[in-house]
Protein backbone atom coordinates (compact mmCIF):
# COMPACT_ATOMS: atom_id res chain seq x y z
CA UNK A 1 0.00 0.00 0.00
CA UNK A 2 1.59 3.33 -0.42
CA UNK A 3 1.04 6.53 0.64
CA UNK A 4 -1.87 7.70 -1.48
CA UNK A 5 -3.78 4.72 -1.06
CA UNK A 6 -3.17 4.94 3.12
CA UNK A 7 -4.51 8.44 2.78
CA UNK A 8 -7.78 7.72 0.93
CA UNK A 9 -8.58 5.33 4.11
CA UNK A 10 -7.33 7.98 6.20
CA UNK A 11 -9.90 10.28 4.59
CA UNK A 12 -12.78 8.40 5.36
CA UNK A 13 -12.18 7.09 8.64
CA UNK A 14 -12.08 10.96 9.74
CA UNK A 15 -14.85 12.01 7.76
CA UNK A 16 -16.90 9.40 9.70
CA UNK A 17 -15.43 10.19 13.03
CA UNK A 18 -16.84 14.29 11.85
CA UNK A 19 -13.54 16.12 10.92
CA UNK A 20 -14.27 19.12 9.77
CA UNK A 21 -13.80 19.92 5.77
CA UNK A 22 -11.73 22.29 6.36
CA UNK A 23 -9.06 19.86 8.36
CA UNK A 24 -9.45 17.72 6.08
CA UNK A 25 -8.48 20.30 3.30
CA UNK A 26 -5.34 20.85 5.14
CA UNK A 27 -4.43 17.29 6.28
CA UNK A 28 -5.12 17.14 2.27
CA UNK A 29 -2.45 19.98 1.78
CA UNK A 30 -0.17 18.49 4.28
CA UNK A 31 -0.11 15.03 2.62
CA UNK A 32 0.85 16.72 -0.74
CA UNK A 33 4.04 18.09 0.49
CA UNK A 34 4.97 15.35 1.78
CA UNK A 35 4.05 13.03 -1.58
CA UNK A 36 6.04 15.47 -3.08
CA UNK A 37 9.08 15.26 -0.53
CA UNK A 38 9.47 12.03 -0.62
CA UNK A 39 7.44 10.39 -3.27
CA UNK A 40 4.59 8.13 -3.15
CA UNK A 41 6.42 5.55 -1.25
CA UNK A 42 5.22 2.09 -0.18
CA UNK A 43 4.45 2.39 3.59
CA UNK A 44 6.26 0.15 4.42
CA UNK A 45 9.70 1.47 2.71
CA UNK A 46 8.82 4.62 5.60
CA UNK A 47 11.28 4.43 8.18
CA UNK A 48 11.81 6.82 11.05
CA UNK A 49 15.10 8.35 9.75
CA UNK A 50 13.36 9.43 6.74
CA UNK A 51 10.42 11.44 8.53
CA UNK A 52 13.04 13.47 10.43
CA UNK A 53 14.90 14.25 7.05
CA UNK A 54 11.81 15.27 5.61
CA UNK A 55 10.99 17.28 8.51
CA UNK A 56 14.57 19.14 9.01
CA UNK A 57 14.23 20.48 5.54
CA UNK A 58 11.34 21.68 6.76
CA UNK A 59 12.10 23.66 9.99
CA UNK A 60 14.13 25.78 8.03
CA UNK A 61 11.20 27.76 6.75
CA UNK A 62 8.61 27.04 8.77
CA UNK A 63 7.32 28.62 12.29
CA UNK A 64 7.05 26.43 15.13
CA UNK A 65 3.59 26.14 15.30
CA UNK A 66 3.68 25.31 11.54
CA UNK A 67 6.11 22.39 11.71
CA UNK A 68 4.16 20.92 14.97
CA UNK A 69 0.68 20.79 12.43
CA UNK A 70 3.31 19.14 9.86
CA UNK A 71 4.57 16.85 12.96
CA UNK A 72 0.88 15.83 14.32
CA UNK A 73 -0.62 14.87 10.82
CA UNK A 74 2.53 12.77 10.39
CA UNK A 75 1.89 11.05 13.25
CA UNK A 76 -1.73 10.87 12.67
CA UNK A 77 -1.41 9.46 9.52
CA UNK A 78 0.81 6.20 10.34
CA UNK A 79 -0.88 5.95 14.21
CA UNK A 80 -4.08 5.00 12.34
CA UNK A 81 -1.63 2.81 9.90
CA UNK A 82 -0.66 1.00 12.58
CA UNK A 83 -3.45 0.82 14.52
CA UNK A 84 -5.25 -0.74 11.41
CA UNK A 85 -3.04 -3.51 10.77
CA UNK A 86 -1.29 -1.93 7.81
CA UNK A 87 1.89 -1.48 9.31
CA UNK A 88 3.41 -3.81 12.19
CA UNK A 89 5.17 -0.94 13.33
CA UNK A 90 4.79 2.86 13.94
CA UNK A 91 7.46 4.80 12.50
CA UNK A 92 6.68 7.77 13.40
CA UNK A 93 5.88 7.38 16.61
CA UNK A 94 9.33 8.94 18.40
CA UNK A 95 8.62 12.37 16.49
CA UNK A 96 8.36 15.28 19.01
CA UNK A 97 6.97 18.55 18.26
CA UNK A 98 9.19 21.86 18.62
CA UNK A 99 9.14 23.47 21.71
CA UNK A 100 6.61 26.43 21.20
CA UNK A 101 7.49 30.23 22.01
CA UNK A 102 5.28 31.66 24.72
CA UNK A 103 3.23 34.40 23.20
CA UNK A 104 2.67 37.57 25.28
CA UNK A 105 -0.94 38.87 24.95
CA UNK A 106 -1.50 42.03 22.75
CA UNK A 107 -3.68 44.69 24.72
CA UNK A 108 -4.89 48.30 24.61
CA UNK A 109 -3.20 50.97 26.18
CA UNK A 110 -5.01 53.76 27.86
CA UNK A 111 -4.99 56.15 25.18
CA UNK A 112 -6.31 53.63 22.52
CA UNK A 113 -9.34 53.06 24.68
CA UNK A 114 -10.16 56.51 25.02
CA UNK A 115 -9.65 56.94 21.02
CA UNK A 116 -12.32 53.67 20.75
CA UNK A 117 -14.93 55.62 23.35
CA UNK A 118 -14.64 58.81 21.29
CA UNK A 119 -15.54 56.88 18.28
CA UNK A 120 -18.83 55.07 19.35
CA UNK A 121 -21.41 56.36 17.82
CA UNK A 122 -24.28 55.03 19.90
CA UNK A 123 -24.44 54.35 23.62
CA UNK A 124 -25.19 50.86 22.84
CA UNK A 125 -21.42 51.00 21.07
CA UNK A 126 -20.56 52.51 23.70
CA UNK A 127 -21.85 50.17 26.29
CA UNK A 128 -20.43 46.86 24.22
CA UNK A 129 -17.00 48.72 24.23
CA UNK A 130 -17.28 48.92 27.84
CA UNK A 131 -17.93 45.02 28.54
CA UNK A 132 -15.51 43.93 26.28
CA UNK A 133 -13.12 45.96 27.73
CA UNK A 134 -13.71 45.38 31.78
CA UNK A 135 -14.41 41.70 30.73
CA UNK A 136 -10.80 41.31 29.40
CA UNK A 137 -12.33 39.30 25.76
CA UNK A 138 -10.25 38.28 23.46
CA UNK A 139 -10.90 39.24 19.81
CA UNK A 140 -10.17 35.46 18.99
Amino acid sequence: MNLRELWRLYEADKRIQGFSPLTLKAYTLQLRMLVGELGDLNIGEVILQLLKEYLAKQSGRLKPSSLGHRIRFVRSLFRFAYEEGYLATNPSLKLREPKMDKRIPKFLIEEDVIHLKISCLSPRERALLEFLYSTGCRVG
